[in-house]
């Protein structure tokens, strides 16, 4: 259930941001004017309709946090921030005028790879008595790599 009270405040917040009064607010949403007077007032609760109006006209209003306060406004998506990350690295990596008008780029600067790799430790094992194995003489050691990482070494004697 929608607290009146705490979203009477959240529309002034909505007002106030985009610095509009309650009629042209109204106007905007396609609602009569007295419904924005009552719900300012606390006359009246809102609507599902009145609610969706404001959410279809403004997009940037994040529904859950209209309803009941919880999420942020404006409402900010997972594409805006990597597009902001993309832009803040493009920004640091793109060429710029010399003194003498020559465009000059840092070809060498270290990047930051956010994702690091991280490799299996190796374990040595080694095993110098292998009794079923005949062992020519050209063959000095026999080693075994295992796709966990690992590898045996087999040698003769």
């Amino acid at each position: 259930m929608v607290n009146i009270d705490d979203f009477i405040k959240r529309l002034e917040i909505i007002l106030d941001y985009y610095s509009l009064n309650a009629s042209s607010f109204a106007d905007k949403i396609g609602v009569q004017r007295s419904s924005m007077s009552h719900l300012l007032s606390g006359r009246n609760k809102p609507s599902l309709d009145f609610i969706l109006k404001i959410i279809d006209f403004f997009p940037e209003i994040d529904f859950y946090w209209i309803i009941n306060g919880k999420g942020v406004f404006p409402k900010t998506t997972e594409d805006d921030l990597s597009k902001n990350k993309i832009n803040s690295e493009f920004k640091n990596n793109t060429p710029t005028l010399s003194d003498d008008g020559n465009l000059t780029i840092d070809l060498f600067s270290e990047v930051e790879n956010p994702i690091e790799e991280k490799k299996p430790e190796s374990k040595i094992i080694q095993n110098t008595n292998l009794k079923n194995v005949a062992f020519s003489d050209d063959v000095e050691k026999i080693v075994f790599f295992y796709k966990n990482g690992t590898f045996k070494i087999y040698t003769g004697n």
